[in-house]
């Protein structure tokens, strides 16, 4: 799979990683008796076993599952793979089947069905005897938390477990910024960021690639929102929070922000008419100086662009070394009528390994072991510089389309609207809370 089709994979999947999870580590809240007669256990069989697992597009999961039967020599994982718009149907109906796959690539969209008809394993009993909390960052498993509805997350029982982890920030050009006479690459502050851009325009180049056609767009509205905003509030809203609300004046004024930037000539006009693969080709042939996406696109970046392209986690008001950004996970949950759950959950244990580590850091993606040693250089190193603290300290985000299903469905038309200066940052926010109403309640 390409990078930007990664991208919109991941943000259409809403597996994003969120914070610290302190109450519900394993198997929280007032539901952690549901797998009370499932004997956990770290003792795995010593006869062959074979686990399918389902998946979707193109996570590092194929060179995880050979890590993995290296040290498990009985045990063999057959793949299924789905494309990506067929995949919430082919996994309700895969794992409602008699011959459910062992293990299926996590998605929101279907765990909402999957959850409250007891499909899917409480992983809480594996977390305990593998000790989760801490192997995987709280980050990492907190919005694979929910209710048994499936509809509050951070909160509840454990549902899926994270194979490997992304986030979102900046991609720059280091020689656009000496062109324009930017004489420190990494801004320290959001107004040093503003700064450097409004020099690029000065030189007559567009300094930051948008591609709002797709979910580009609202990926810098949550990059901002996520540095100028209360955190708390959002992944309240994120989650389904009884109560919670986007109808907020820091929301407010991420949108405002974001549409000042297109009104300043920092965007072009044509982003609503820009895919996310030809923002990110502009930028890589020099036709801007800024692109913010997720680090799924720096194999492709670095390889256009070598030694020019570097990457800085979206700066605060305040400057400082930014602790909070979007990202997500690519996940898995493990069937309720699996046969071998304990071979299962052994893999799921496997991904917070070392060893995992550097393969999914060397297919793209950000390790589930922030701390493991990478030995990377380039823009690579920079990501994984910017990532560590974000990570360790609980700072993932979900991406917004995460708050309900039909979420994106507000969020792409609406940022598009904030752009051409049809839509105020009032009935963009109006129209996001009228689908998280609807699917949580007012």
């Amino acid at each position: 799979m390409t990078a930007p089709a990664r991208k919109q994979a991941l943000a259409a999947l809403g597996t994003a990683a969120a914070l610290a999870l302190t109450a519900c580590a394993g198997s929280g809240g007032a539901e952690q008796d549901t797998n009370d007669d499932v004997d956990a256990s770290t003792t795995l069989t010593d006869d062959p076993v074979t686990l399918t697992l389902a998946f979707t597009d193109d996570p590092p999961t194929e060179a995880l599952i050979d890590g993995f039967e290296k040290k498990h020599s009985n045990i063999t994982i057959k793949t299924q793979q789905t494309p990506f718009n067929d995949y919430v149907k082919s996994i309700k109906l895969g794992m409602s089947s008699d011959n459910p796959p062992d293990l299926a690539q996590y998605n929101p969209g279907a765990m909402n069905s999957l959850v409250p008809a007891g499909l899917i394993q409480d992983l809480g009993p594996w977390s305990k005897v593998y000790g989760w909390q801490d192997t995987f960052p709280p980050a990492s498993l907190e919005v694979l938390s929910s209710d048994k509805s499936a509809k509050q997350f951070g909160t509840g029982n454990l549902y899926a477990a994270p194979g490997a982890l992304s986030v979102l920030g900046v991609f720059y050009s280091k020689s656009a910024l000496a062109d324009a006479g930017v004489q420190q690459d990494v801004p320290a502050t959001l107004a040093d960021f503003e700064d450097a851009m409004g020099r690029v325009k000065d030189t007559g180049q567009t300094p930051l690639s948008l591609g709002a056609l797709q979910v580009g767009g609202f990926q810098l509205w949550n990059a901002l929102l996520n540095v100028t905003g209360d955190v708390a509030s959002y992944r309240d809203w994120v989650y389904g929070k009884p109560g919670a609300t986007i109808e907020n004046e820091d929301a407010r004024k991420a949108a405002e922000k974001l549409a000042g930037w297109v009104e300043e000539g920092y965007a072009r006009e044509s982003a609503n008419a820009t895919a996310d693969t030809d923002a990110q080709a502009d930028f890589a042939a020099g036709k801007s100086a800024f692109l913010v996406t997720g680090n799924w696109a720096a194999a492709a970046l670095e390889a256009e662009m070598g030694d020019d392209v570097g990457f800085f986690p979206m700066p605060s008001p305040e400057g400082g070394t930014p602790k909070v950004a979007s990202g997500a996970s690519v996940a898995y949950a493990i069937s309720s009528k699996s046969e071998h759950p304990n071979e299962a959950a052994a893999f799921l244990d496997y991904l917070s390994s070392p060893e995992a580590a550097k393969i999914q850091f060397d297919t793209g993606f950000m390790p589930v072991d922030t701390e493991a040693e990478l030995g990377a250089e380039g823009v690579r190193n920079e990501i994984a510089t910017g990532f560590a603290p974000v990570a360790q300290a609980n700072g993932i985000v979900p991406f917004p389309d995460f708050a309900s299903p039909g979420m994106i469905d507000k969020l792409t038309p609406g940022i598009q609207g904030l752009i051409n200066g049809k839509t105020t940052a009032d009935d963009f926010l109006r129209s996001l809370q009228e689908s998280w109403n609807e699917h949580h309640g007012s």
